[in-house]
Formats: C-alpha cells, sequence, structure tokens
C-alpha cells in the first residue's frame, strides 16, 4: 500500500512516518534525505539537484518525482512505501499519481495529521532547543507554516476527491498518534 502522511511543519510526520514503514515492511520515502542521498551519490540526477541546492534554488517537482522514480526501483517498495514530505503541492501529486498508476498502483491512504498552528510551532521550537537546530526560529517556522498553508494543504481537498484521506488528531503523545495511525492504516490495507 502507498500511504502519504500530510500534516504542517511540526506534526511529527517525520517520526511516524518512520514507524508505520516498519509497522507494515514499507519503503520510506522522505523528501530532504532523498535529495541529500541523490547527492551524496553523485548520479547525474543527484548532480543536478546539488548544483540547484547550492545555488540556493528550489529542486523543481519532475525531479523531485524523478528522484522517487528511481527510489521506487528498489524491489522493497514492492512492499507499498510511506510518503513523508511528498507531494508537497497538488501539481506534484498529480505526478506522484501519474508514477504510482505506471507501475500498475496509486496512493491507497492519504493520513492529515491535524495539531493546532501553537501547538505545532511550540513542538518545533522545543525540538530546536533540544537538538540544536538553528534553521527552527520562530521566523522561518512562521514562514513555512505560510507555505504549509499556501502550496500543501491543498492536498487535503485532492486526497478527500480521490476518496482516500483520513484526518487524524495528532496533538497527542507519539504513542497516542501513533496507535490512531495504526488503526487507520491497517483498516485501511484490510480493504
Amino acid at each position: 500500500m502507498y500511504v502519504v502522511l500530510i500534516g504542517r511543519p511540526g506534526v511529527g510526520k517525520g517520526t511516524q512516518s518512520k514507524r508505520l514503514a516498519e509497522l507494515l515492511g514499507s519503503q520510506h520515502i522522505a523528501t530532504g534525505e532523498l535529495l541529500r542521498d541523490a547527492q551524496r551519490q553523485g548520479t547525474p540526477l543527484g548532480k543536478q539537484v546539488g548544483e540547484l541546492i547550492d545555488n540556493g534554488n528550489l529542486v523543481p517537482d519532475e525531479l523531485v518525482i524523478d528522484l522517487v522514480r528511481e527510489r521506487l526501483e528498489d524491489a522493497s517498495a514492492n512492499q507499498g512505501c510511506i510518503f513523508d514530505g511528498i507531494p508537497r503541492t497538488v501539481h506534484q501529486a498529480g505526478l506522484l499519481e501519474n508514477l504510482l498508476v505506471e507501475r500498475g498502483d496509486r496512493v491507497g491512504l492519504a493520513m492529515e495529521l491535524v495539531v493546532p498552528e501553537q501547538l505545532a510551532t511550540d513542538r518545533m521550537l522545543q525540538r530546536a532547543k533540544a537538538e540544536g537546530r538553528a534553521d527552527d526560529t520562530p521566523e522561518t517556522i512562521k514562514h513555512r507554516m505560510q507555505v504549509y498553508t499556501e502550496q500543501t494543504h491543498p492536498l487535503v481537498n485532492y486526497y478527500q476527491q480521490a476518496g482516500v484521506l483520513q484526518s487524524l488528531d495528532g496533538s497527542g503523545s507519539p504513542d497516542e498518534v501513533f496507535e490512531v495511525i495504526k488503526t487507520c492504516a491497517l483498516q485501511a490495507q484490510n480493504y
């Protein structure tokens, strides 16, 4: 089963998607890891990604999907995949869906983790303090929340129209949220 996790920054998508991938025996694909891996490996796509990032540019949707295509060629992708941070826009969701249709599949479940913006902001500030992350400042967090609202939140409607969206409360502890995610994923997997 192919699963997409959606939610504003700070909801715990990274933590929860890794746990869900392990539970389902699925591959986990996260945008940031995908881009960093491609750069490190120095593949032709990786070199392209590196040049874009080094020059401060965003990696175009089509190039991100090409990297996903490469990763899905790995045999473990036959057990499904948990997408974390992919797609980020409705355009990217369409590209991902086309890629999966080429493979004879589709996104079977999109889970939106719903958390109030203030709680997500507080979580990110706590993480910044605990991990010494200089990139999680109040200003950058506010900007990331705005980008999420404008570019990523429309995915909720996209996946709702596709009939695969489940909105889940992400306000609890990581273990509490995972129990809700696990129940939802296992029910979807049985259909």
